[in-house]
């Protein structure tokens, strides 16, 4: 098994010989934010057998980068995607299949599990709640949580169950993070209730808005850095990955 961390929610799950491509976004700008690090994915990054959408946020479900999957690949979104997103309808080429908690899809020898986030599944900031937010469980050779996004919630380890891996929001786009999200102390915490073996920290230091470089930078810098220390010390168990833009790694499975 492999990830491979591409920027923002956005990773390659390799196992079982499947490739499972997390929250695709492949652009240099969007709407008031720009990538300040690393690289735009080149198109290795866009080649997937499966991609997973947590919710309808632009920054996870970017339709222009889910036009560049090659044809065939399936797709998962939230229920209701399709009636909020009229771009979803324009991706004939792919598989597209919309999912809720509880929901079982599999696709090789790879079994994917749907289950719950804490976080404001709107596709805008105004109107009705139509499409829960997801995260999901990868099942195959090893076990991996891919959260989305998503605050801290009681019932997180018994729907999550037990995963060899979690990849784990740790930051944002902005110098404040409201209700339903997790930050570098709230993902330690989550670390430590769900007690895998590795974890990765991801959704933070990629995108950065427009004019706000000078305003806080240690929001955008430092939240990789502080998951790590604050997981050494809640989950000392946990080998953290923090990995750079582009890089990847091979946690090891525990069954």
């Amino acid at each position: 098994m492999e990830i491979t961390w591409w920027g923002h929610a956005t990773c390659t799950v390799e196992d079982s010989g499947v490739r499972v491509l997390t929250d695709p976004l492949f652009a240099r700008r969007l709407a008031h934010l720009r990538r300040r690090r690393g690289a735009v994915p080149p198109p290795d990054a866009w080649r997937a057998d499966l991609a997973l959408v947590s919710h309808l946020h632009a920054d996870h479900l970017h339709v222009p980068s889910l036009e560049r999957l090659a044809p065939g690949t399936r797709l998962l979104v939230p229920r209701g995607a399709s009636r909020t997103v009229p771009g979803l309808r324009r991706l004939t080429r792919l598989t597209l299949t919309e999912v809720a908690p509880g929901d079982l899809v599999r696709v090789g020898d790879l079994a994917v599990r749907v289950v719950s986030a804490r976080h404001d599944g709107r596709r805008l900031p105004v109107g009705p709640h139509r499409s829960p937010a997801l995260g999901y469980v990868v099942e195959g050779e090893g076990r991996t949580y891919f959260a989305g996004d998503t605050g801290l919630f009681d019932a997180m380890p018994d729907e999550v169950g037990p995963v060899d891996t979690a990849l784990l929001p740790v930051g944002g786009w902005g110098p404040y993070l409201g209700e339903g999200h997790l930050d570098a102390g709230r993902a330690a915490e989550a670390l430590a209730r769900l007690a895998p073996a590795s974890a990765v920290p991801v959704h933070y230091g990629t995108y950065w808005p427009i004019g706000m470089d000078a305003v806080r930078p240690h929001e955008f810098h430092a939240p990789g850095e502080e998951f790590v220390r604050l997981a050494a010390r809640s989950a000392p168990g946990v080998a953290v990955h923090r990995l750079g833009h582009g890089e990847s790694v091979r946690p090891e499975a525990t069954r």
